[in-house]
């Protein structure tokens, strides 16, 4: 002979869930429990609600969800991630917070998109003669820090090795209506999404680095071992980072001396500009 309430309690799991449950069922069924507001919630995995494992109903509701929840949903279960993973949903989740028109591009990395904080961004500037790290740090109201930190620079004599450097963006407004294009700056070695001001896209700026390398390739250094060493003690004399001294290497044609003497030139012409 079973305990007290054992034939109501076998009555009540072979029903379907309803808001007129008893509080007893609602404790005992696995797949709901009681708030402390008196409301029931549902677990997503819950039998009785299989529209929640329907495609269509899973793409309207992930279609408005942020980066973080839609994270979080694609470790619910297989059919969950499958939505969540989507490409459009994704991006689209990508763009909303910035109110962007379009992210073109397709990352190298699947964990771009789970991030799409203001620090994800970047405004592409070609340099022209004259600029440095301090002067555009004023110009696009940033700090210099910053700059450097974004484009992996560890002096500001690193612009003259590059056509180009990313600028943080400081004013959120910028992105409104915009178009990024996702890319993989191989001087700043990381993923953005960058913002041309001016023009689009252009494949010869991303190839600064490999120019530079190429030109010292072709610089008659015939030992690696002997170019280490004189980059390494250009390096140390111009107080730069090494891609700096490889730039001036290539340029001098492999000759120390005159790279040296073209960086000393190009220092003061920097000092006579920032004071005039």
């Amino acid at each position: 002979m079973g305990c007290c309430g054992d034939e109501e309690n076998d009555d009540d799991i072979l029903n379907p869930l309803s808001p007129t449950s008893s509080t007893t069922t609602q404790t005992r069924d696995d797949s709901s429990s009681s708030s402390s507001d008196g409301h029931t919630s549902i677990s997503p995995m819950n039998s009785h609600f299989s529209a929640l494992a329907c495609r269509d109903t899973l793409r309207l509701i992930f279609e408005k969800l942020p980066i973080p929840d839609l994270a979080r949903s694609s470790c619910v279960c297989r059919a969950w991630n499958s939505v969540a993973s989507d490409q459009e949903i994704v991006a689209n989740a990508f763009k909303s917070p910035w109110k962007l028109k379009d992210v073109v591009g397709k990352p190298a990395s699947g964990s771009f998109w789970r991030d799409n904080s203001l620090g994800k961004f970047a405004i592409s500037h070609r340099i022209a003669r004259g600029d440095s790290v301090a002067s555009l740090a004023v110009k696009y109201s940033v700090q210099v820090m910053d700059i450097k930190r974004l484009n992996n620079m560890m002096s500001e004599h690193g612009i003259y090795s590059r056509e180009r450097l990313l600028i943080p963006i400081s004013d959120p407004e910028m992105l409104v209506g915009a178009t990024c294009y996702v890319e993989v700056d191989p001087c700043a070695k990381r993923e953005v999404a960058v913002l041309y001001l001016e023009d689009g896209p252009d494949q010869k700026s991303m190839s600064s680095c490999s120019l530079s390398q190429k030109s010292a390739d072709s610089s008659g250094l015939n030992s690696e071992l002997g170019k280490k060493r004189v980059l390494e003690s250009l390096r140390r004399s111009m107080q730069v980072d090494d891609a700096t001294a490889l730039y001036y290497l290539s340029i001098a044609d492999g000759d120390p001396r005159a790279a040296l003497s073209q960086f000393s030139q190009d220092l003061r012409w920097e000092t006579h500009s920032a004071f005039a």
